[in-house]
Formats: C-alpha cells, structure tokens, sequence
C-alpha cells in the first residue's frame, strides 16, 4: 500500500452517473436493518433544505471498467433503494422527465456498443442481487417467501421502508417535494471519495478500513483474505463455496460461522485464541499470541472448512442428515444438552481414528465427572481440548491424548460423594437422571423435568425453605414426568403422589419414590444416594 489515495468530493449524482459499480466478493453482505436505514433516512429528510449533506467516505478502485465499493456499500446500496423509490413515484405521478433524470443519474447506465440498459450498481450475490434488480426494476418488493435473517429480506425491508417514508413525506405537495428530493440527492449530496490506483491492494484497504468496525467478523475479514491469495479466474468459484459454507450458521447464538472456523484450524494447529484467529491464518505475527506452529493456506483452510462441514452442522445439530451414524448421533445429543461446545475439535479429530465411538466415550466421561465434582473452567478446558485435538490428529490415535487428562478424573467415592449433594441446572440435571434411569451415557431425553418439593411449597410441612432450597436442585429431589406444568394442587407431598407420580416418564424411579412415607430432607438425600451409586456405575 504504498501508492497515496488521492481525495476529491463529489455530489451523488456526479459520481454514480459517471459509473457502474459492483460490491466485490471480499466485501461483507448488505447488514443495514431498521435502525440504520431510519437514521439514514432521517439525516437526509432533516437536511432536505440545506445547501449540501456530506454522506462520508466511500473507497473504490476500477478493475474490468466498473469501479469496485472497497468502503461505502451499506450507503450506496441504500441510497440506490432510496433513489428508486422516488423514480417510482415520479412514473406514478406522471413526472416523466425527472423520472428519466433519476433513472440515468442514479439506476441505470446506458452500454453504448448494445444501446443496452445496464444496473448502475451490482451485488456479488447472485440471489441478492436478482432480489436487488427486481426492486430497481418494479418497485415493488416482498419478504414473505425469504429467510427472515437473509440478506435479500434486508434489502426487501430496507426499500419498504424508504418506499413508505417518501409516500407520507410527498402527500403534502407531491409535485414540490419530488424535485427537491431529486434536486438534493442530484446536486447536494456529497461523498468524499478515494478512488485506490492499485485494484490488487483493493482488499488490504478493506481490512485495514475494516477492522476497526465494530460489525465486521472474523469471517468477514478471512473472506476477504482468502479471496485476495485467490487467481481472479478463479475468485467468483471461490466466494461461491464460501457463501455455500457460510449460509449454514446463523449470525447470532452459540452456532456461528466464526466458532466453526475456530474449531476446525484448531483440530490442524491447537488452540488459537479467538482475537487472534484471523491475524494467525492471515500470517499477521506481529498480532499473534507467538507460536511456532504454521496456519494452513487459504487452498487448505477452504478444504478444511468444506471437509469437515457435514460432520460439523450435525454436531450442532443431531436431528440433521449427515455422515454420523446413530451411536454417534448420541454423542452429539450428549454434549449439546451438558452445554459443552469447546471439545468439538477434539471430537472431530476422534472421528477420524480407529475406534472413534470409545474415544468419544471417555471424554464424556471425563466431562461428566468434572461437571459432578468440580467444573470444566471454560477457558483452560477449550485449551486443553484444542490442544488435545491436534495432538489426536497428528497421531490418528486419541488413547495417548486421554492421558493428559488423567488429571481430571476422580475417584469412584468422590463422584459418589459430590452427585448425591450437587445442585446442577435443568438441562444438567435431566441428562444426569435420564443416563441414571436408562442406564446409559447418551440417553434419549424425554419428559420435563420436575422438582418433587418446589420452590413455593406453602403446604410441605415435612420440609422447612431452609432444607428445600439446599436440596432442590440436587438429583434425589428431581423426576421426570409426561406432564409440562405443575397442578396446582400438588403442592404438597399427597398432592404430588397423586397428581404427578402417576406420569413418570418409562423406567422412572416412580415406585421407589412412591413408598417414601413423607418427602423430608432425609428422603431427599436417601434417594439421591441411591441414585448416585448407579451412576457411579456409568461414569466411572
């Protein structure tokens, strides 16, 4: 980047009619939602009389004839939306020399060897940009068939939006107001624009420019990495198989994009921390906690990230087609309902060794006693585990790796002692009980876990508050039953008999339970002991 931006300001209509315009494969998806498009709106409408609004700065670069959006999409895209939405109004209303003008200044470009009519602004994506032609084209746009998190149902919203606050802002004087809005968004509105000489430093200016944003991802900067190591002929094929891969994982919750891309290099290169994981891959080593270990190339990060992919999506989501069979499926099940994500990169690398499903057994194991007797420590466990998974990768054998473990494995008594007493959460807890009553380690959880006494127990006399909550949350005081809400008479141990018992769920220690004469302290902890002895005998 040694070649100097060069700076000039420009209104709207002067750059735009002067160009055609495409958002290249490095750059991030449309984002804007509500509230960025009502400021943006609001901006414009509460500056509609002055002499200029400056918009902010937007990078371009020119490669094949069509200057390149390094920076400025969300505003150009948007502005596009805007511009149609007032073209439309103009052919409604008859205004058809202001229609033309918009439409050649801001919608369409003439190709002067086809005499063909040309979008002036164009989407990688070709399902978005078919959903972004349509709009510029008819005016008229719907989100009902599209994904509700898609890019395409952006862009829909954002045009309805704008669509909706012209009309209210025209019906005052529709003729006036349409040639201000003309006037302003033609002449008045200005960009500050650097146009980069060098097309192939394009996606370094994006990283540099973006990284500093609070929305951009990691995924979006590996994007933009990759794509710049890829041979143009061979970059739309690229961003293709990575918006393949990508559309798999929401943007939000415990199942993105970025987890996955942590957890699959951690298999190949052991733990990476997760605000270092684009300056390791990208070979930034002046950001990178040190290591010696080498990032794959952008070849091998792709075939990493296509490889592993099925195996992975099933994982996270058991119910899912794929290459996993039904006993590892219940692996899967296992470790989604204790909350474990961190030792997915080692499950991966277990799967690829001989005897993988007793592989994944002992760490299930070892995840359980930990959570019984003490707790995993989530950030030196996702270490361990990481660290673990590529050690189980480059030895293809995870038996020598379960050694460095032995550390956390308890004695039979103590996990004895500690399961009878612990309180754990729902989802903890019913895991625990079904394992305890199926006799199993990955058991079919079925039923809504109840507590016998409950936390508002007015009418249970043979347990004071005091004893309650201590044993509430422990696996003596729980059960599971075929019945999704408490009765409210079975506040009370004759009412819980009567109301409750009879829908334990199949192979529940409901006849056990049905002979305690009267459900105190003592009866709490007596069953939770007994409980505890026969998940010694699984977990142990």
């Amino acid at each position: 980047m040694s070649t100097p931006l060069n700076a000039s300001a420009s209104s709207a209509g002067a750059l735009i009619s002067n160009a055609t315009f495409e958002v290249p494969q490095f750059q991030r998806e449309y984002s804007w939602g509500d509230e960025e498009v009502a400021d943006f709106w609001n901006d414009l409408r509460n500056n509609l009389n002055s002499d200029s609004y400056f918009l902010g700065l937007i990078i371009l670069t020119e490669e094949d004839k069509r200057k390149h959006v390094v920076d400025g999409q969300q505003r150009l895209i948007t502005l596009s939306l805007l511009a149609t939405a007032i073209y439309h109004e103009a052919v409604a209303r008859g205004r058809k020399a202001l229609a033309d003008r918009i439409q050649a200044d801001f919608l369409r470009a003439i190709d002067y060897d086809s005499d063909q009519m040309d979008p002036r602004v164009t989407l990688t994506d070709k399902a978005d940009n078919d959903t972004f032609q349509a709009i510029l084209e008819h005016g008229l746009a719907s989100d009902a068939s599209l994904p509700d998190d898609s890019v395409s149902s952006r862009i829909v919203r954002s045009f309805n939006f704008l669509r909706d606050k012209i009309r209210e802002d025209l019906k005052a004087d529709p003729f006036k107001r349409l040639g201000r809005w003309t006037e302003f968004l033609t002449n008045k509105l200005y960009f500050a624009v650097f146009v980069h000489p060098t097309p192939s430093s394009a996606y370094q200016v994006f990283e540099v420019i973006n990284t500093r944003g609070k929305e951009l991802t990691t995924a979006d900067l590996l994007k933009n990495y990759i794509l710049s190591q890829t041979q143009p002929a061979k970059r739309q094929d690229r961003y293709s198989k990575w918006q393949k891969i990508s559309k798999n994982f929401s943007p939000e919750g415990s199942n993105t994009f970025v987890q996955y891309i942590r957890h699959t290099i951690n298999v190949e290169c052991g733990y990476i921390l997760p605000k270092d994981l684009f300056a390791f891959l990208a070979e930034r080593t002046d950001r990178v906690e040190s290591t010696d270990r080498r990032p794959p190339k952008p070849d091998e990060i792709m075939s990493i990230l296509e490889g592993r992919l099925s195996l992975y999506l099933q994982m996270a989501d058991p119910t899912r087609a794929g290459p996993a069979d039904a006993d590892t499926l219940g692996y899967f099940s296992a470790f989604n309902k204790l909350g474990v994500t961190a030792i997915r990169p080692l499950m991966l690398a277990i799967l690829e060794t001989p005897e993988s499903q007793a592989g994944l057994e002992h760490f299930l194991k070892i995840v359980v006693q930990r959570i019984v007797v003490g707790s995993l420590g989530a950030s030196s466990i996702e270490r361990r585990f990481s660290e673990a998974a590529r050690r189980v990768h480059l030895d293809r054998n995870w038996s020598l790796a379960a050694q460095d473990f032995r550390d956390l494995v308890p004695t039979r008594d103590d996990f004895i002692s500690q399961f009878r007493r612990k309180s754990f959460n729902k989802n903890t807890i019913s895991f625990i009980r079904s394992s305890v009553i199926q006799k199993t380690t990955t058991p079919m959880i079925s039923g809504t876990l109840h507590y016998i006494w409950p936390r508002q127990a007015g009418e249970w006399k043979a347990m004071n508050d005091e004893e309650g909550l201590y044993w509430a949350s422990t696996i003596g005081n729980t059960i599971l039953l075929n019945l999704d809400r408490r009765p409210k008479q079975a506040n009370s141990w004759s009412g819980f008999k009567n109301l409750m018992l009879p829908n334990a769920v199949s192979g529940e220690w409901s006849t056990r339970i049905g002979h305690v004469v009267e459900w105190d302290a003592s009866s709490v902890e007596q069953i939770g002991a007994e409980m505890a002895e026969v998940a010694g005998d699984i977990w142990c």
